[in-house]
């Protein structure tokens, strides 16, 4: 109720006598409910944001990286007998922080030189007043960023990362694989890289403790410290001098022949290790990411599926003589074509070649001889033997994504699938599948699993040894020991006179496989090219495929892949210093 009063006599309404004070009090009330409520968000709703904001002025929190394992592989000529194909170099990326930047033009002037990109380019980035963060390159040596640093340029910063450096670039991308980024992660991909991702990773660690004021590590404080672990080495079976020597000539003669591809693959018959392996086009680990065809990663001796053509006969023969339906000397008449049901299959050369023994099937490689074996042997020993030297199973090498071939047509028993199989036509290998199958022949008959890892080097001097491993006895010693002296012949007398190495008893088979069309018929003028040989046969040291795929200026492997098996093959016998095993003919 309003207050009355008298002024003159006269009565006039006054304002209530605390009016102001209590237009304060509600207004400090309002004040701490607001103060409440934000006490209420901060202390409740956003608590875990503000202790941790709180919690990172007094505490230190940082994840350890640990060292990633290197890839070596043996090299006689180093004083340590090995040198390394994989190892990290530490260097930087350079970022720029355009916020912090006053003159974007002299900065990019000054920068242009050492990172090597055109002022016009660095200005696309430094000239963003708002911008806090631009990568500017990254994978920046030590030497530049030193030299950076020394001109104290203004929002210029560095990130120091450790990167995955291949000394031998090309030479060895197929087995090491690289390792570089999947989505936002870096991963090992491809090859050891991929295969052992885990093991040369190690285990990372990480440092939570208390800070001084200044944001360094207390000692004497509560701190837990994991250290990280670093990724174990591996020693690989690969010879460094072969695999350079083998790549080299590789690249040569796919240019030469005018071929899409090739591959090489040498290994060690008595313990399944692999020498050397590589393919051409190959590309740079170093700078994966430049790559235009990402099929240049695969490495094609583990993944590339064909038809073998001829050089499949030496399996087909050799299952003969061990199930005892034919001896080298035996003979059939050649007619120079087979029918079968609405088929006919002619030999290679289309002539009959009459009265023939099983030496001379191999030596002119004779689709009818080999059909002629098969159906001596019936169409379940056979798939059975193909399936004994390894074909349609993986090898299980250690290496990322190796196929495993097909066979199911030949497993379907049916006598067109049997024939063709039996000269390489209808069922798909990898050169992997058949370097092991030529290697039981060239180990008395008997199978071993192909590895390229030697060793793997663990923490504490810890080492894992690979030692090798026979799979089966597919046929006998005496069995291999006839097939070895039959493809003795094709080199020396037959289609491989090309691959003779002079003072050597050098054993293979070439392989001409026409290429199936896009409309499921076989190619006239298309074809891959394969000789596949082991020696010197009395003690054989190694076995060695050799593949081009489509070759263009030869027309037949006899040409091509044949002469530099030879090549190759002279050298390793000088490489490894084996004596000659028979005289020298002038």
């Amino acid at each position: 109720m309003s207050r009355k009063s008298y002024r003159n006599g006269r009565r006039v309404k006054t304002s209530p006598k605390y009016s102001r004070l209590d237009a304060l009090r509600i207004f400090f009330i309002f004040l701490g409910v607001i103060m409440v409520g934000r006490l209420f968000v901060i202390q409740v709703l956003h608590n875990n944001y503000y202790e941790a904001l709180a919690l990172d002025t007094h505490r230190l929190y940082k994840k350890l990286v640990p060292e990633r394992g290197e890839i070596l592989v043996q090299d006689k000529y180093s004083d340590s007998g090995q040198s390394t194909i994989a190892t990290n170099n530490d260097l930087a990326e350079v970022h720029a922080e355009p916020i912090h930047i006053t003159d974007p033009q002299a900065t990019a002037e000054a920068l242009s030189p050492l990172l090597n990109i055109t002022v016009e380019d660095l200005l696309l980035k430094l000239d963003k007043p708002d911008d806090t963060d631009e990568i500017l390159k990254r994978r920046v040596p030590e030497e530049v960023v030193e030299a950076i640093e020394e001109l104290q340029l203004p929002g210029i910063k560095f990130v120091h990362e450790q990167w995955r450096y291949y000394p031998e670039g090309e030479s060895t991308a197929h087995i090491t694989g690289y390792f570089g980024y999947s989505d936002d992660d870096r991963v090992g991909q491809y090859g050891v890289e991929g295969f052992f991702n885990e093991e040369l990773s190690g285990d990372p660690g990480f440092i939570n403790a208390e800070k001084d004021a200044f944001g360094r590590f207390l000692t004497i404080s509560d701190s837990l410290v994991d250290n990280a672990k670093d990724g174990t080495d591996l020693v690989l079976t690969i010879d460094k001098n072969i695999q350079f020597y083998a790549c080299d000539k590789l690249k040569t003669a796919v240019d030469k022949y005018g071929a899409k591809g090739g591959t090489v693959a040498i290994m060690n018959p008595q313990t399944g290790a692999i020498i050397a392996m590589c393919n051409y086009p190959s590309y740079d680990p170093n700078h994966y990411n430049e790559v235009d065809a990402i099929e240049v990663f695969n490495n094609d001796a583990i993944s590339r599926e064909y038809e073998p053509g001829s050089v499949f006969k030496a399996f087909t023969i050799a299952a003969g003589l061990d199930m005892g339906v034919i001896q080298a000397n035996s003979t059939y008449v050649d007619k120079g074509e087979v029918k079968i049901d609405k088929y006919t299959i002619k030999n290679s050369d289309s002539k009959a070649h009459g009265t023939q023994t099983m030496t001379a099937v191999l030596e002119k490689s004779l689709n009818t001889g080999t059909i002629h074996v098969a159906t001596l042997l019936g169409k379940e020993a056979f798939y059975q033997y193909v399936v004994n030297f390894g074909f349609g199973e993986y090898t299980d090498i250690e290496l990322a994504a190796e196929h495993n071939g097909n066979i199911s047509e030949l497993a379907k028993l049916k006598d067109i699938y049997s024939a063709t199989a039996s000269f390489g036509q209808g069922i798909t290998v990898t050169p992997l599948q058949l370097l092991v199958g030529y290697g039981a022949l060239a180990n008395n008959g008997t199978l071993m699993k192909p590895y390229i890892v030697d060793r793997v080097l663990k923490p504490f001097d810890e080492v894992d040894v690979t030692e090798p491993q026979a799979i089966r006895e597919v046929v006998t010693p005496n069995t291999a020991r006839i097939v070895s002296a039959m493809l003795v012949n094709v080199i020396d007398s037959g289609h491989a006179t090309k691959a003779e190495v002079p003072g050597y008893f050098m054993a293979g088979k070439t392989g001409t496989a026409q290429v199936v069309a896009d409309d499921g018929t076989y190619s006239a003028t298309r074809h891959n090219d394969t000789f596949v040989g082991y020696g010197p046969t009395s003690d054989p040291q190694f076995v060695m495929l050799i593949k081009f795929e489509e070759p263009t200026n030869v027309q037949w492997s006899a040409d091509s892949a044949a002469p530099l098996w030879g090549e190759i093959a002279q050298y390793l016998v000088q490489y490894y210093q084996i004596p000659p095993d028979r005289e020298i003919t002038l």
